[in-house]
């Protein structure tokens, strides 16, 4: 089935232009958008208009779409929210014995060769970086087979995306630490330690709020 203008709009806005911290506090330009999709300015404002409705962006009259910030009340929410679907994931994995561990082992692999990738501008690598990042994290709640905890979840992706790049950005060795945070994820997860994989997750979480917040 052919994907619609709008629909292209909506994805590359949603998963390339949202999740760039650059692109945090300015305004989008439909035309330009436009022209990168390869589509006429209307399914560019539809999307925008969905975008608006998931909060993503403000439509501000007369100057078009802007990209607020993420405020620290923001990240605090996100953070808290992903601690909830994380936890619950890891306790129902566990308990049902089906926890990812050999993808998990395999993007945690991927996070590791990257650390030490030459190829990439540091941009390039901090995206690259968080989305592997992302989708480590992802796999364990796919892993517990709920449908509406799983787009709960995605939902939250170009937040993180944004979240989780500022965080590399204002903490030089932050990416090493993510690399032994999720390490302890793993090696609790595979012991079958609920108490010690919620604790992991947590100080995963909170470790990345502190650096986002610059405390």
């Amino acid at each position: 089935m052919p994907v619609s203008g709008r629909d292209k709009a909506y994805e590359y806005l949603k998963h390339t232009v949202l999740t760039d911290p650059a692109a945090q506090g300015e305004f989008i330009s439909e035309q330009e958008i436009a022209e990168r999709v390869g589509i006429s300015r209307t399914p560019v404002r539809e999307a925008l208009l969905r975008l608006a409705a998931e909060e993503l962006v403000q439509l501000v009259p007369k100057r078009g779409a802007y990209i607020a910030p993420l405020t620290p009340k923001d990240l605090r929410e996100l953070v808290e929210l992903r601690g909830l679907l994380e936890r619950f994931a890891a306790e129902k994995t566990l308990a049902a014995g089906t926890v990812p561990l050999r993808e998990m082992r395999a993007a945690l692999h991927q996070q590791e060769e990257l650390d030490q990738a030459e190829e990439f501008t540091s941009a390039e690598m901090a995206r690259h970086f968080i989305e592997l990042d992302t989708y480590f994290h992802r796999l364990l709640v796919e892993a517990a087979d709920n449908a509406m905890l799983i787009r709960t979840y995605d939902n939250l992706r170009a937040r993180q995306l944004r979240a989780g790049q500022v965080a590399l950005v204002h903490g030089p060795d932050r990416q090493a630490a993510v690399l032994t945070e999720h390490r302890a994820i793993l090696k609790a997860l595979a012991a079958g330690d609920l108490a010690a994989a919620l604790a992991a997750i947590d100080h995963h979480l909170e470790a990345t709020l502190a650096i986002q917040l610059g405390t």
